[in-house]
């Protein structure tokens, strides 16, 4: 075995070590690991000489799913779990995760599918406890609490079940690497088999992972690569309300998210997802509201400021569910727009609910929220504000303009806000405008 240094960002392998990381530029990514080499022996299956084909030429079956009855978890992974299919699901401590895959494993056992539920984290009696809460009690769900590799890939052979769960990655090691469980070698080679063990018997495989401070899976990046579906579980650990979301299908689309309610019996799928993020009250001083776009979903959300005089020297600029940055640039075209003193004003904005959204038609609601705190006025009863807006404070028009209104009109909300450059029909319930001089006019009527 060689020593190395392996990048934990992209996955370069050099035999120094450096500050920089000579590929991807990050610093302090390099860390100490064991390269596994193997003796290259005559192999006839390997010389034989693969010829490219056309495309057009290949032949190929329609994908196959495995649906989970759970519409939600169905959504996020693409319509269905696909046989081979290789899923790393991501969250922190104590978000969930375990529960979601023990409850997966109840799901599939009702549709008569065995699967083998691996842990090297928990023990068996801590795990029987937790379904006899969770009421998983499926014949189906075959248990198996061992921190070594190869007797999960020798179980793996031997069952042949039609799904398997490992939780976690970093908890198991392969006992011939002179290393450590969790470390970059140990994560990278045991990856490595359950998947080649997985897509040579066509199991669906998810990988529980945990995650660093950032909010990023740990270990290598690389990891990310292997695998097919990557999931994120989300949410304030003592909100009831979590988000599933996926940043990586070879299966499906991508950015699609399942909304679940933590309760004592476990998780269960929220139907109608825009009761999470509404107050359900009248206009209030200083709340908005926007339309966002989730993959192929629409949800109205609540945007809430407060602007105050500042106590102390440098005033405050507070972001909860969206991007610091963006509050900046917003309170600067305020300024430059419609002359609103804001340099000695403590900004707070907060998106309610516990959602995080980067979606750019959240900037009008911002800027309507911002101006009713300031002035200290309510926004008109039922509007809905869609747009993004430019340095220059013209209102530009959005992705998927026409659903966001056709879901704002549904849930009864009468008058929307959006950029005059859309080209939409007539409609008396869309208000149009060019920019925040025209939205300040309007709220003022």
């Amino acid at each position: 075995m060689a020593t190395i240094f392996f990048c934990t960002d992209c996955g370069y392998e050099t035999t120094k070590w450096s500050g920089k990381c000579p590929a991807c530029g990050s610093w302090s990514t390099l860390k100490e690991s064991t390269k596994v080499t193997g003796k290259v022996g005559k192999n006839k299956e390997a010389s034989i000489l693969v010829k490219p084909e056309r495309i057009i030429d290949l032949k190929y079956d329609e994908v196959s799913r495995i649906t989970t009855q759970v519409s939600e978890f169905d959504l996020v992974i693409g319509g269905g779990i696909v046989s081979g299919m290789v899923s790393l699901i991501g969250g922190e401590p104590g978000i969930g995760k375990s529960t979601l895959m023990l409850q997966l494993s109840q799901w599939m056992g009702t549709q008569d599918k065995k699967t083998l539920y691996c842990s090297g984290e928990e023990s068996q009696e801590q795990i029987r406890l937790r379904s006899k809460r969770l009421g998983v009690n499926s014949e189906n769900i075959f248990l198996l609490c061992t921190n070594d590799t190869t007797q999960i890939v020798d179980a793996i052979n031997d069952t042949k079940p039609d799904l398997v769960i490992v939780d976690s990655i970093q908890s198991i090691s392969i006992t011939a690497l002179d290393s450590l469980p969790g470390s970059i070698t140990q994560i990278r080679e045991s990856a490595n088999r359950l998947l080649r063990s997985a897509k040579t018997l066509g199991i669906p495989l998810f990988i529980v992972g945990h995650v660093t401070k950032e909010g990023f899976v740990a270990g290598p990046k690389i990891l990310e690569h292997m695998v097919d579906t990557v999931l994120y579980f989300e949410g304030e650990l003592r909100n009831q309300y979590k988000i599933l979301r996926a940043v990586k299908n070879r299966f499906g689309s991508t950015n699609e998210i399942g909304l679940f309610e933590m309760t004592s019996q476990g998780l269960v799928q929220v139907s109608n997802p825009n009761n999470i993020f509404l107050s359900h009250e009248h206009s209030q001083i200083g709340t908005s509201l926007g339309c966002i776009m989730e993959g192929s979903r629409s949800f109205i959300v609540e945007v809430q400021s407060l602007a105050t005089g500042s106590n102390y020297g440098t005033p405050q600029r507070v972001v909860v569910g969206l991007e610091q940055k963006k509050l900046a640039m917003l309170l600067a075209i305020l300024e430059k727009n419609l002359a609103l003193f804001l340099r000695s004003s403590d900004v707070f904005i907060n998106l309610a609910g516990g959602i995080r959204s980067s979606d750019p038609s959240l900037d009008l609601a911002i800027v309507a929220a911002l101006i009713s705190s300031l002035k200290d006025r309510p926004l008109p009863e039922g509007s809905v504000f869609i747009g993004e807006v430019g340095l220059n404070g013209e209102v530009r028009p959005v992705s998927q303009l026409e659903n966001r209104i056709k879901e704002s009109i549904k849930l009864g909300y009468e008058r929307i806000f959006v950029s005059g450059y859309s080209k939409l029909k007539a409609n008396p319930k869309v208000t149009k405008l060019k920019d925040i001089r025209a939205l300040f006019a309007a709220l003022e009527a």
